[in-house]
Protein backbone atom coordinates (compact mmCIF):
# COMPACT_ATOMS: atom_id res chain seq x y z
CA UNK A 1 0.00 0.00 0.00
CA UNK A 2 1.19 3.54 -0.69
CA UNK A 3 2.45 5.45 2.35
CA UNK A 4 -0.31 7.45 3.99
CA UNK A 5 -0.03 11.17 4.51
CA UNK A 6 0.05 10.54 8.24
CA UNK A 7 3.09 8.30 7.84
CA UNK A 8 4.83 10.94 5.75
CA UNK A 9 4.53 13.71 8.36
CA UNK A 10 8.05 12.96 9.56
CA UNK A 11 9.31 15.04 6.64
CA UNK A 12 8.51 18.13 8.69
CA UNK A 13 11.38 17.36 11.04
CA UNK A 14 13.89 16.75 8.24
CA UNK A 15 12.84 19.28 5.61
CA UNK A 16 14.68 22.59 6.24
CA UNK A 17 12.20 24.38 3.98
CA UNK A 18 9.51 23.89 6.63
CA UNK A 19 11.41 25.57 9.45
CA UNK A 20 9.36 28.44 10.81
CA UNK A 21 6.40 27.73 8.51
CA UNK A 22 2.78 27.47 9.65
CA UNK A 23 1.79 24.05 10.93
CA UNK A 24 0.97 22.02 7.82
CA UNK A 25 -1.47 19.13 8.09
CA UNK A 26 0.36 17.39 5.23
CA UNK A 27 3.97 18.62 5.07
CA UNK A 28 4.89 15.93 2.55
CA UNK A 29 3.12 18.08 -0.07
CA UNK A 30 5.07 21.27 0.63
CA UNK A 31 5.93 22.87 -2.77
CA UNK A 32 9.31 21.97 -4.19
CA UNK A 33 11.13 24.02 -6.84
CA UNK A 34 14.22 22.85 -8.70
CA UNK A 35 15.30 25.32 -11.38
CA UNK A 36 17.49 22.61 -12.95
CA UNK A 37 14.60 20.19 -13.37
CA UNK A 38 13.76 19.66 -17.06
CA UNK A 39 10.91 17.84 -18.80
CA UNK A 40 10.77 16.76 -22.44
CA UNK A 41 8.12 18.23 -24.74
CA UNK A 42 4.74 16.57 -24.35
CA UNK A 43 4.00 14.03 -27.05
CA UNK A 44 0.74 13.34 -28.83
CA UNK A 45 -1.03 10.14 -27.73
CA UNK A 46 -4.25 8.30 -28.48
CA UNK A 47 -6.90 9.04 -25.89
CA UNK A 48 -9.91 6.84 -25.14
CA UNK A 49 -12.19 8.63 -22.71
CA UNK A 50 -13.12 6.35 -19.77
CA UNK A 51 -16.54 8.04 -19.60
CA UNK A 52 -17.42 6.34 -22.90
CA UNK A 53 -17.19 2.94 -21.13
CA UNK A 54 -19.37 3.96 -18.20
CA UNK A 55 -22.77 2.57 -17.32
CA UNK A 56 -25.08 5.63 -17.50
CA UNK A 57 -26.83 4.46 -14.31
CA UNK A 58 -23.46 4.64 -12.47
CA UNK A 59 -24.11 1.69 -10.11
CA UNK A 60 -20.46 1.50 -8.96
CA UNK A 61 -20.29 5.21 -8.09
CA UNK A 62 -23.79 6.16 -6.93
CA UNK A 63 -24.66 3.32 -4.57
CA UNK A 64 -27.35 3.08 -1.91
CA UNK A 65 -24.90 4.70 0.53
CA UNK A 66 -24.33 7.75 -1.69
CA UNK A 67 -26.00 11.11 -1.23
CA UNK A 68 -25.84 13.82 -3.89
CA UNK A 69 -26.89 17.46 -3.87
CA UNK A 70 -26.84 19.60 -6.98
CA UNK A 71 -25.41 23.06 -6.33
CA UNK A 72 -27.00 24.64 -9.40
CA UNK A 73 -29.07 23.37 -12.35
CA UNK A 74 -26.16 23.70 -14.77
CA UNK A 75 -23.03 22.87 -12.82
CA UNK A 76 -21.82 21.33 -9.60
CA UNK A 77 -22.83 18.35 -7.44
CA UNK A 78 -21.81 17.62 -3.86
CA UNK A 79 -21.31 13.92 -3.04
CA UNK A 80 -21.08 12.14 0.29
CA UNK A 81 -20.81 8.44 1.05
CA UNK A 82 -18.15 7.72 -1.58
CA UNK A 83 -14.43 7.22 -0.96
CA UNK A 84 -12.59 7.87 -4.23
CA UNK A 85 -9.68 5.73 -3.05
CA UNK A 86 -11.99 2.68 -2.98
CA UNK A 87 -13.54 3.04 -6.43
CA UNK A 88 -13.12 0.19 -8.92
CA UNK A 89 -12.16 0.80 -12.54
CA UNK A 90 -15.86 0.74 -13.38
CA UNK A 91 -16.50 3.31 -10.67
CA UNK A 92 -13.77 5.56 -12.07
CA UNK A 93 -15.29 5.26 -15.55
CA UNK A 94 -18.60 6.38 -14.08
CA UNK A 95 -16.83 9.22 -12.29
CA UNK A 96 -15.54 10.48 -15.65
CA UNK A 97 -19.05 10.45 -17.09
CA UNK A 98 -20.60 12.11 -14.04
CA UNK A 99 -17.93 14.85 -14.07
CA UNK A 100 -18.66 15.48 -17.76
CA UNK A 101 -22.39 15.70 -17.09
CA UNK A 102 -22.26 17.85 -13.94
CA UNK A 103 -18.99 19.63 -14.77
CA UNK A 104 -17.80 19.85 -11.12
CA UNK A 105 -18.06 17.25 -8.33
CA UNK A 106 -17.23 17.85 -4.67
CA UNK A 107 -16.47 14.68 -2.73
CA UNK A 108 -16.70 15.36 1.00
CA UNK A 109 -14.97 13.66 3.93
CA UNK A 110 -12.30 11.80 1.99
CA UNK A 111 -9.97 9.69 4.14
CA UNK A 112 -6.48 10.78 3.10
CA UNK A 113 -4.95 7.98 5.20
CA UNK A 114 -6.05 5.59 2.46
CA UNK A 115 -4.97 7.71 -0.48
CA UNK A 116 -1.25 8.42 -0.40
CA UNK A 117 0.63 9.88 -3.38
CA UNK A 118 1.00 6.62 -5.33
CA UNK A 119 -2.72 5.85 -5.10
CA UNK A 120 -3.60 9.44 -6.01
CA UNK A 121 -1.43 9.19 -9.11
CA UNK A 122 -2.80 5.73 -9.95
CA UNK A 123 -6.36 7.08 -9.85
CA UNK A 124 -5.53 10.13 -11.98
CA UNK A 125 -3.72 8.04 -14.60
CA UNK A 126 -6.97 6.17 -15.21
CA UNK A 127 -8.13 9.32 -17.04
CA UNK A 128 -4.98 9.99 -19.08
CA UNK A 129 -1.26 10.81 -18.81
CA UNK A 130 -0.68 13.32 -16.02
CA UNK A 131 0.71 16.67 -17.15
CA UNK A 132 3.88 17.72 -15.35
CA UNK A 133 3.57 21.45 -14.86
CA UNK A 134 6.42 23.46 -16.41
CA UNK A 135 6.61 26.22 -13.77
CA UNK A 136 4.66 25.47 -10.58
CA UNK A 137 5.85 23.96 -7.34
CA UNK A 138 5.57 20.19 -7.29
CA UNK A 139 6.20 17.51 -4.67
CA UNK A 140 9.78 16.33 -4.31
CA UNK A 141 10.05 13.00 -6.09
CA UNK A 142 6.50 13.33 -7.47
CA UNK A 143 6.55 15.85 -10.33
CA UNK A 144 3.00 14.89 -11.30
CA UNK A 145 1.63 17.09 -8.49
CA UNK A 146 0.86 20.76 -9.00
CA UNK A 147 0.97 22.37 -5.56
CA UNK A 148 -1.31 25.28 -4.63
CA UNK A 149 0.14 26.94 -1.55
CA UNK A 150 -0.27 30.27 0.22
CA UNK A 151 1.09 31.35 3.58
CA UNK A 152 2.16 34.75 4.99
CA UNK A 153 5.42 34.67 3.03
CA UNK A 154 4.30 32.98 -0.18
CA UNK A 155 1.62 34.35 -2.50
CA UNK A 156 2.91 33.53 -5.97
CA UNK A 157 -0.55 33.47 -7.53
CA UNK A 158 -1.27 37.02 -6.43
CA UNK A 159 2.01 38.10 -8.01
CA UNK A 160 1.16 36.22 -11.21
CA UNK A 161 -2.20 37.90 -11.74
CA UNK A 162 -0.76 41.31 -10.69
CA UNK A 163 -0.86 43.02 -7.30
CA UNK A 164 -2.24 46.22 -8.82
CA UNK A 165 -5.52 44.58 -9.89
CA UNK A 166 -8.68 45.60 -8.04
CA UNK A 167 -10.07 42.05 -8.28
CA UNK A 168 -8.28 38.76 -7.80
CA UNK A 169 -10.68 36.87 -10.05
CA UNK A 170 -8.88 35.35 -13.02
CA UNK A 171 -10.88 32.87 -15.11
CA UNK A 172 -8.95 30.07 -16.79
CA UNK A 173 -9.04 26.45 -17.87
CA UNK A 174 -5.94 24.63 -16.70
CA UNK A 175 -3.00 24.40 -19.10
CA UNK A 176 -5.25 24.95 -22.13
CA UNK A 177 -2.09 25.68 -24.12
CA UNK A 178 -1.20 21.98 -24.29
CA UNK A 179 -1.82 20.18 -27.59
CA UNK A 180 -3.97 17.78 -25.58
CA UNK A 181 -5.43 19.78 -22.69
CA UNK A 182 -6.81 18.12 -19.57
CA UNK A 183 -10.15 16.51 -18.86
CA UNK A 184 -11.06 14.96 -15.49
CA UNK A 185 -8.96 16.85 -12.95
CA UNK A 186 -8.41 16.11 -9.24
CA UNK A 187 -7.89 18.73 -6.52
CA UNK A 188 -7.11 17.52 -2.99
CA UNK A 189 -7.79 20.04 -0.19
CA UNK A 190 -5.16 19.69 2.55
CA UNK A 191 -5.40 22.93 4.56
CA UNK A 192 -8.14 25.49 4.06
CA UNK A 193 -9.24 28.75 5.72
CA UNK A 194 -12.30 28.44 7.92
CA UNK A 195 -13.97 31.07 5.74
CA UNK A 196 -12.96 32.01 2.20
CA UNK A 197 -10.45 30.54 -0.20
CA UNK A 198 -13.18 29.01 -2.35
CA UNK A 199 -13.11 28.43 -6.11
CA UNK A 200 -15.49 29.88 -8.66
CA UNK A 201 -16.50 27.51 -11.47
CA UNK A 202 -18.60 28.14 -14.56
CA UNK A 203 -20.15 25.98 -17.25
CA UNK A 204 -18.72 26.75 -20.68
CA UNK A 205 -21.56 24.64 -22.10
CA UNK A 206 -24.22 26.91 -20.67
CA UNK A 207 -22.16 29.99 -21.59
CA UNK A 208 -22.25 28.80 -25.20
CA UNK A 209 -25.99 28.07 -25.05
CA UNK A 210 -26.73 31.63 -23.90
CA UNK A 211 -25.39 33.06 -27.17
CA UNK A 212 -27.73 33.67 -30.08
CA UNK A 213 -27.87 30.94 -32.75
CA UNK A 214 -26.43 33.36 -35.32
CA UNK A 215 -23.48 34.24 -33.10
CA UNK A 216 -22.91 30.58 -32.28
CA UNK A 217 -22.65 29.81 -36.01
CA UNK A 218 -20.06 32.56 -36.46
CA UNK A 219 -17.89 31.22 -33.65
CA UNK A 220 -17.95 27.60 -34.80
CA UNK A 221 -15.02 26.85 -37.07
CA UNK A 222 -12.85 29.61 -35.60
CA UNK A 223 -9.58 28.77 -33.88
CA UNK A 224 -7.67 30.63 -31.19
CA UNK A 225 -4.09 30.55 -29.93
CA UNK A 226 -3.52 29.43 -26.34
CA UNK A 227 -0.10 30.39 -24.99
CA UNK A 228 2.21 29.26 -22.17
CA UNK A 229 4.68 32.07 -22.84
CA UNK A 230 3.48 34.54 -20.20
CA UNK A 231 3.46 31.83 -17.53
CA UNK A 232 7.03 30.83 -18.39
CA UNK A 233 8.28 34.42 -18.50
CA UNK A 234 6.76 35.14 -15.08
CA UNK A 235 8.49 32.12 -13.55
CA UNK A 236 11.81 33.02 -15.15
CA UNK A 237 11.62 36.60 -13.89
CA UNK A 238 11.15 35.30 -10.35
CA UNK A 239 14.07 32.91 -10.65
CA UNK A 240 11.70 29.95 -10.81
CA UNK A 241 11.84 26.89 -13.05
CA UNK A 242 10.90 26.66 -16.70
CA UNK A 243 11.03 22.91 -17.10
CA UNK A 244 9.82 22.83 -20.69
CA UNK A 245 9.92 25.29 -23.57
CA UNK A 246 6.62 27.21 -23.55
CA UNK A 247 4.22 26.22 -26.30
CA UNK A 248 1.50 28.02 -28.24
CA UNK A 249 -1.29 25.88 -29.64
CA UNK A 250 -4.36 26.51 -31.77
CA UNK A 251 -7.68 25.15 -30.48
CA UNK A 252 -11.27 25.53 -31.69
CA UNK A 253 -13.21 28.40 -30.14
CA UNK A 254 -16.10 25.98 -29.67
CA UNK A 255 -15.31 22.36 -28.86
CA UNK A 256 -17.43 19.21 -28.57
CA UNK A 257 -17.22 16.84 -25.64
CA UNK A 258 -16.26 13.35 -26.91
CA UNK A 259 -18.74 11.54 -24.63
CA UNK A 260 -21.72 13.83 -24.00
CA UNK A 261 -21.55 15.56 -27.38
CA UNK A 262 -22.19 18.91 -25.69
CA UNK A 263 -20.75 22.03 -27.31
CA UNK A 264 -18.74 24.38 -25.10
CA UNK A 265 -16.88 27.64 -25.46
CA UNK A 266 -13.15 27.02 -25.23
CA UNK A 267 -11.64 30.41 -24.48
CA UNK A 268 -10.23 31.77 -21.23
CA UNK A 269 -8.49 35.00 -20.36
CA UNK A 270 -5.68 33.10 -18.63
CA UNK A 271 -4.24 31.54 -21.79
CA UNK A 272 -6.26 32.49 -24.91
CA UNK A 273 -4.40 35.23 -26.77
CA UNK A 274 -5.85 35.75 -30.27
CA UNK A 275 -8.20 34.37 -32.90
CA UNK A 276 -6.41 32.90 -35.90
CA UNK A 277 -6.84 34.85 -39.15
CA UNK A 278 -8.31 37.96 -37.50
CA UNK A 279 -6.70 41.37 -37.18
CA UNK A 280 -5.82 42.33 -33.63
CA UNK A 281 -8.72 44.75 -33.19
CA UNK A 282 -11.19 42.15 -34.49
CA UNK A 283 -9.77 39.39 -32.32
CA UNK A 284 -9.69 41.58 -29.21
CA UNK A 285 -13.29 42.64 -29.74
CA UNK A 286 -14.63 39.08 -29.89
CA UNK A 287 -12.40 37.65 -27.17
CA UNK A 288 -13.11 40.50 -24.78
CA UNK A 289 -16.83 40.04 -25.35
CA UNK A 290 -16.53 36.32 -24.57
CA UNK A 291 -14.33 36.91 -21.51
CA UNK A 292 -16.86 39.44 -20.24
CA UNK A 293 -19.77 37.12 -21.06
CA UNK A 294 -18.45 34.22 -18.97
CA UNK A 295 -17.24 36.47 -16.13
CA UNK A 296 -20.70 38.03 -15.72
CA UNK A 297 -22.59 34.74 -16.00
CA UNK A 298 -23.42 34.35 -12.32
CA UNK A 299 -26.44 32.23 -13.23
CA UNK A 300 -24.19 29.54 -14.72
CA UNK A 301 -21.46 29.83 -12.08
CA UNK A 302 -21.02 28.30 -8.63
CA UNK A 303 -18.83 29.08 -5.65
CA UNK A 304 -17.35 25.77 -4.49
CA UNK A 305 -16.68 25.77 -0.74
CA UNK A 306 -14.09 23.47 0.77
CA UNK A 307 -12.87 21.93 3.97
CA UNK A 308 -9.81 19.75 4.54
CA UNK A 309 -10.65 16.31 3.22
CA UNK A 310 -12.61 17.57 0.22
CA UNK A 311 -11.60 16.27 -3.20
CA UNK A 312 -12.82 18.34 -6.12
CA UNK A 313 -13.16 16.71 -9.54
CA UNK A 314 -13.96 18.76 -12.63
CA UNK A 315 -13.88 18.42 -16.40
CA UNK A 316 -11.57 21.09 -17.79
CA UNK A 317 -13.00 20.68 -21.29
CA UNK A 318 -16.35 22.21 -20.37
CA UNK A 319 -15.53 24.50 -17.43
CA UNK A 320 -13.44 27.47 -16.40
CA UNK A 321 -12.56 28.46 -12.85
CA UNK A 322 -10.94 31.12 -10.71
CA UNK A 323 -9.47 31.19 -7.23
CA UNK A 324 -10.97 33.65 -4.75
CA UNK A 325 -8.24 35.17 -2.63
CA UNK A 326 -10.58 36.63 -0.05
CA UNK A 327 -8.80 35.51 3.10
CA UNK A 328 -6.06 37.16 5.12
CA UNK A 329 -2.54 36.20 4.12
CA UNK A 330 -1.82 35.02 7.65
CA UNK A 331 -4.08 32.03 6.92
CA UNK A 332 -2.68 28.87 5.33
CA UNK A 333 -4.20 27.38 2.20
CA UNK A 334 -2.69 24.19 0.78
CA UNK A 335 -3.92 21.82 -1.93
CA UNK A 336 -2.51 19.63 -4.69
CA UNK A 337 -3.79 19.02 -8.20
CA UNK A 338 -3.37 16.09 -10.59
CA UNK A 339 -4.12 17.00 -14.20
CA UNK A 340 -4.63 14.13 -16.66
CA UNK A 341 -4.50 15.12 -20.33
CA UNK A 342 -7.15 14.06 -22.81
CA UNK A 343 -7.92 14.24 -26.55
CA UNK A 344 -6.96 16.93 -29.03
CA UNK A 345 -10.00 19.26 -28.79
CA UNK A 346 -12.78 18.27 -31.18
CA UNK A 347 -14.28 21.17 -33.15
CA UNK A 348 -18.03 21.64 -32.76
Amino acid sequence: MAPSVAELKGDEATNPALTGKPKLSHPFYYPYFDVKEQFPPTQLFEHNDPGARADPAKPHLLTANTTTRDISPYIGTEITGVQISQLSKEGLDELALFAAERKVLLFRDQDFKDIGPERQIEIAKHFGPIQRHPTSGNVKGYPEFHVVYRDPEHDVFRDYRGRDRASGVSWHSDISYEKQPPSTTFFFILDQPGVGGDTLFLSQVEAYKRLSPEFQKRLEGLRAVHSAVQQAEFSEQRGGPVRREPVETEHPLVRKHPVTGEKALYVNEGFTRRIVGFKKEESDLILNFLFNHVAKGADFQIRATYAPGTVVVWDNRVTAHSATVDFDNTVLRHAVRLTPQAEVPIPA
